[in-house]
């Protein structure tokens, strides 16, 4: 009798073990995150111009996203919306957090604009999961010590707190701009990096990923490369595979290639170390393409960075996790990047009770197919007077300078065609709805000073289509 409970005992003490053994492993979460690419400039969007083998295998093996949105068109903003998963405006971050832009009498200006401290972020959510952290290159969520990443759930930081900065180290002969453009390892240990800036963040990430698998510990590397913002710098050897451009068009391709070689470094270094599998990788950029400051082409949208147009909203977007998602397909409904933060947190275990007021959602019972609606029915944008919604396929655009505009985003995506004159009663339960939301948001915590409203406003109007510019049957004529 006693043998048999001893058979028993031994028996479930096995089954136990088997159990832990068969519990699904978290997956590990890498983000490459872009800085003012244009929405064409990638081979997987079709340009037949930049060179990026590396994304392009990227999107082959994952899922595209083609109606990925921004919560905001400016990088700061764009960042505290992606990092928290929800509208930034609910929290006073609604305009851009760049010293000299700002109008004197916001409650917050320089070092002391950033993420609000009672705001959780990416970081914090999975390291309370258990995940190792780490964050790499731009941080632009406020300069002031208490702002820093490691005190924003992130137990690494390499990079800069500054919305930019030189690809190629500062010296004491060349200074950069501000004390928040300069590297900095950890909190407060300032050392300038050897080589190019978009290479030296990957390696960075890359030894940081090869100590956690080693660990066997699951990580979180956000790497926020600053390419392909200005300043519009490139090496001489990435310059001359492009002889056939000039002027910052052949910068921003350069520029873009090393782009693409860095993310293939931390690509390669996934499947090195076998981890590629259960990794889930995200490909995306913070804002539409500044086409006037580097060149950037973001066809076949009118509009670019800073504006509400789609050119300045839309991003690219790829996602890869080959253990749970299947590949080579296209996502056709509208997501926002808020969505990753829960996303990420729900592929890791966590309880979406735990998650109180976010406007992301999780996407995985989507791309699995369990859910077939739309991940969101209304999504909105807003800037000072300026504010967009988005409500199924239709678009409206309010601005201070002209009456507001109505698109059908389906049937026109290059917004030519503005109906607010045929569907009055569109345009006006648009605006309600608008009302509604901003009604529901805090005070701006700081705003642009006006005559950058004018700039964005005259920069919209410059890059974008016109019915003249558009083949006959390339105008949808019904909406």
């Amino acid at each position: 009798m006693r043998v048999k409970t001893k058979l028993l005992l031994i028996a479930a003490a096995a089954l136990s073990i088997c159990q832990v053994q068969a519990k699904p492993t978290q997956p590990n979460i890498l983000v490459l995150f872009a800085d003012d690419a244009g929405y064409a400039d990638f081979g997987f969007h079709g340009s037949k111009v930049m060179r990026t083998p590396n994304l392009d295998k990227l999107a082959e093996e994952g899922i595209i996203f083609d109606q990925a949105y921004v919560t905001d068109p400016t990088c700061g903003p764009s960042r505290a919306g992606l990092i928290t998963g929800k509208y930034q405006q609910k929290f006073g971050f609604e305009e851009n957090n760049v010293p000299g832009y700002m109008d004197k009498n916001s409650a917050l200006l320089g070092d002391e604009m950033g993420l609000p401290l009672d705001q959780k972020t990416m970081g914090d959510y999975l390291k309370a999961l258990g995940y190792a952290t780490a964050y790499y290159g731009k941080w632009h969520l406020g300069g002031a010590d208490r702002y820093h990443p490691t005190k924003r759930g992130f137990d690494e930081f390499y990079g800069f707190r500054d919305g930019q900065r030189s690809f190629f180290p500062y010296t004491a002969k060349r200074r950069a701009h501000s004390h928040l453009a300069y590297l900095e390892r950890g909190f407060g240990f300032y050392q300038e990096h050897q080589g190019y800036l978009t290479d030296v963040l990957a390696e960075d990430a890359s030894q940081f990923i090869k100590q956690q698998v080693k660990k066997n510990k699951p990580f979180f590397a956000f790497v926020s490369f600053n390419a392909v913002h200005t300043p519009m710098e490139a090496t001489e050897e990435d310059l001359a595979q492009f002889p056939h451009l000039s002027g910052n068009r052949k910068i921003v391709a350069a520029m873009t290639l090393a782009l693409d070689r860095a993310s293939g470094h931390l690509l390669d270094t996934l499947e090195t170390l076998g981890v590629a599998d259960n990794t889930i990788v995200i490909f995306t950029n913070d804002n539409g393409g500044p086409t006037d400051k580097n060149a950037s082409d973001n066809a076949p949208f009118s509009g670019t960075k800073s504006n509400h147009l789609e050119g300045g909203l839309r991003v690219p977007m790829i996602m890869r996790w080959p253990a749970k998602l299947s590949g080579k397909q296209k996502y056709h409904y509208p997501v926002m990047t808020f969505d990753l933060l829960p996303t990420f947190y729900a592929a890791a275990g966590g309880s979406m009770d735990q998650l109180t007021d976010i406007d992301g959602v999780n996407l995985i019972p989507y791309l699995q197919g369990e859910k077939q609606n739309r991940p969101h029915q209304t999504l909105f944008w807003k800037k000072d007077v300026r504010a967009t919604v988005r409500d199924g396929d239709w678009k409206l655009v309010r601005y201070p300078d002209r009456p507001a505009e109505l698109y059908r985003v389906s049937s026109d995506e290059k917004e030519v065609r503005n109906l607010a004159a045929v569907y009055p009663d569109k345009v006006k339960n648009m605006f309600k709805q608008l009302f509604d939301w901003e009604s529901s948001l805090d005070r701006p915590l700081w705003l642009l000073k006006r005559k950058f409203e004018n700039y964005d406003i005259d920069r919209m109007d410059k890059y974008r289509w016109k019915k003249q510019d558009i083949k006959a049957d390339q105008l949808s004529i019904n909406p």
